[in-house]
């Protein structure tokens, strides 16, 4: 090698360990000290779907806030990372994940998801940057939204119309049928839906998008009949065509309709949803945050979407979830749409600060960690967690991994 390159070699060395070295004294060391629950009042009233406010709590004085969770759920899990070093994300995942040695069902998922976000916060507070710059730095400068629920302008024509002119990427519908105590008329339901979706269709115009939701509500062959009359209208999207419980169920749907099929609302981790993308029976994932376990988890189901070509259109869950996605999504290359509810205009007395909504479109911003700021004065305080409880033996492997007991 010449003198030269040695000392190119021997510069571009030294500037990469030192470059570690500053990373590394960038973080302190620290421990969880105290998990918080605050329950708010614009939560959805939903176990499995909540907005409340989780916060971890640490001795370097740094303190991370979440989404998401119940009192129980949150307790199981704060009493596991107690002491922890909250820098070690993808450890405490595993740890909350496998220390109770049975899996955890899709609400104690939701709730890791809570823990995991707060976790997040903290790191990126520590490191004085915004999350998305921990997963890789910006691959788009915004990421499309779809509209659930625009405000109607009269007729459901002009609302879609006036959803695309207020930038939103597609507008998107339920499917039709009545709503509490009355009877739902599946049949009936189909050629409703269908009147409505060509109305939608002239509103968006030929330019805009449009997408719907079947919301799980038909049996296969009602499934069937109206992907087969929404075809030629073109929409976006078609999603939850059938019930949720058995995933192989698409295997003998997808071949029997053409319009693009979106599941996932309803799952929890990678691993509900891993046999629809390996075997391209979705086109889009609606999985979400914190639903799936958190950003951790989010971003490996993202992988795997990339891997088999599949978008992602996640589920609305709630303000510091939604800024969350923006987030991840904004650092990922495939194709992304995230769900607001409404115009996106609306506030919440808890938060202060969360997300960056204008124009139809989420917008990145330089706050760092998740860049959202939690009024504790604005929700009550139900639980916190200060000690250890781990009542189920850990084992790990002699590197120190986390393996089964």
């Amino acid at each position: 090698m010449h003198r030269r390159d040695l000392l190119q070699s021997s510069f571009f060395g030294a500037a990469a360990t030192l470059a570690t070295q500053s990373a590394q004294a960038a973080i302190p060391k620290a421990k969880v000290t105290r998990v918080r629950f605050y329950r708010v009042s614009d939560s959805r009233p939903i176990f499995n779907q909540s907005g409340h406010i989780v916060t971890v709590e640490t001795d370097a004085g740094i303190t991370g806030i979440g989404e998401g969770g119940s009192p129980d759920t949150v307790r199981q899990l704060g009493a596991m990372i107690i002491g922890e070093n909250p820098f070690r994300i993808e450890h405490l995942w595993q740890l909350m994940y496998r220390g109770y040695f049975y899996p955890p069902g899709r609400e104690k998922i939701h709730a890791l998801g809570a823990v995991n976000l707060a976790l997040w916060d903290i790191k990126g507070k520590a490191l004085d940057v915004p999350v998305w710059n921990l997963l890789g730095g910006l691959t788009r400068n915004y990421v499309e939204c779809y509209s659930t629920g625009f405000p109607s302008q009269g007729s459901i024509r002009e609302t879609a119309r006036a959803c695309i002119e207020a930038g939103f990427r597609a507008f998107r519908t339920g499917s039709a049928g009545s709503r509490g105590e009355a009877p739902y008329r599946h049949r009936q339901a189909v050629d409703e839906t269908y009147r409505q979706c060509q109305e939608i269709r002239e509103g968006v115009g030929e330019d805009g998008d449009w997408a719907i939701d079947y919301h799980t509500r038909f049996d296969l062959a009602d499934a069937v009949r109206l992907s087969s009359l929404l075809e030629p209208l073109r929409p976006i999207f078609c999603e939850d065509l059938v019930r949720s419980e058995n995933p192989e169920v698409y295997r003998t749907l997808r071949p029997m309709v053409n319009v693009p099929i979106a599941v996932g609302e309803h799952f929890g981790d990678r691993w509900d949803a891993n046999v629809l993308i390996e075997n391209r029976l979705i086109d889009y994932s609606r999985v979400s945050i914190p639903n799936c376990g958190g950003i951790t988890e989010f971003m490996k189901l993202a992988a795997l979407c990339e891997t088999h070509y599949i978008g992602l259109i996640p589920h609305f869950t709630g303000p510091v979830s939604e800024a969350a996605l923006v987030h991840c999504c904004a650092s990922l290359p495939g194709p992304t749409i995230m769900e607001m509810t409404g115009s996106g205009a609306k506030q919440h007395a808890h938060l202060p600060v969360h997300y960056d909504f204008r124009d139809g479109k989420m917008w990145p911003n330089d706050r760092v960690g998740l860049g959202v700021e939690f009024d504790p004065d604005r929700a009550e305080l139900v639980l916190e967690v200060t000690e250890v409880d781990r009542p189920i033996p850990l084992l790990s492997r002699p590197d120190g991994s986390i393996t089964n007991w």
